[in-house]
């Protein structure tokens, strides 16, 4: 009767260089994941000032100019490159909170692989360690996505609040321009109303469509046993 081979034992130095290499590639993921949030906080700071600024120039330019054509001209100038800004600091949120998604994922592979080097570790782990929902929600510590879903939780966060910002910019451009086109009051205040209702839809649809493109292409297709990750879950800044 032959005999099993004993389990080969890992070798020590081989562990701990594991370890050390692990630990590395963690601080870079939290370096890099610091360093999106600050653009994103960065970049929101930016659009609120300059929101105020323009509210500040049109408070000052509308008695100057009688509330005349030329202030309505003025205001739709200021308008305009204030939505710009608006718009383009939702869409680079958007592009931060997927990156962040995709940051979380790699440190839940680091802290599984932390795991099998040391079993029994996971359970002193306050952050996740699986690629599953409830994993990658423990990480980013949103309970209430897997527990308790609120259907408001969507508009409290900040790519959302920019989002509703830019919209009622937008819809008073709308309505601004409806009335250059000598359109009753009421017509075009309903212009602007369905305009910036329209544009927090579109916002919401272009959000969601973006999430699931990156996490198919981004996280799916690069990351191990990735397909357990939800495409509706999406990180909340």
């Amino acid at each position: 009767m032959m005999e099993r081979p004993a389990p080969e034992t890992p070798d020590p130095s081989d562990i701990a260089r594991r370890a050390q290499l692990l630990a590395s590639e963690h601080w870079s993921l939290l370096a890099t994941r610091s360093m999106s949030w600050n653009e994103a906080f960065s970049r929101t700071s930016m659009f609120l000032s300059t929101l105020s600024a323009s509210v500040v120039a049109l408070a000052l330019a509308g008695p100057a100019m009688s509330f005349g054509s030329a202030f309505v001209l003025f205001a739709l100038i200021v308008l305009s490159v204030t939505l710009f800004l608006g718009i383009a600091t939702y869409v680079r949120l958007l592009q931060v909170n997927n990156e962040d998604l995709y940051w979380v994922t790699g440190m839940n592979m680091i802290r599984a692989a932390y795991a099998r080097l040391s079993p029994g570790i996971e359970r002193d782990f306050v952050a996740g360690h699986t690629l599953d929902v409830e994993g990658i929600a423990r990480t980013f510590g949103a309970f209430d996505v897997t527990s308790n879903p609120s259907p408001f939780h969507m508009l409290i966060t900040t790519p959302s609040v920019v989002a509703v910002i830019s919209s009622a910019i937008a819809g008073v451009i709308a309505g601004l321009l409806s009335i250059q086109l000598s359109m009753i009051h009421e017509l075009a205040v309903a212009i602007g109303v369905a305009v910036f209702l329209g544009s927090v839809f579109a916002a919401i649809a272009y959000g969601r469509r973006e999430a699931r493109r990156y996490i198919t292409r981004g996280i799916e297709g690069r990351v191990p046993n990735a397909d357990a990750v939800d495409g509706q879950l999406t990180p909340r800044t």
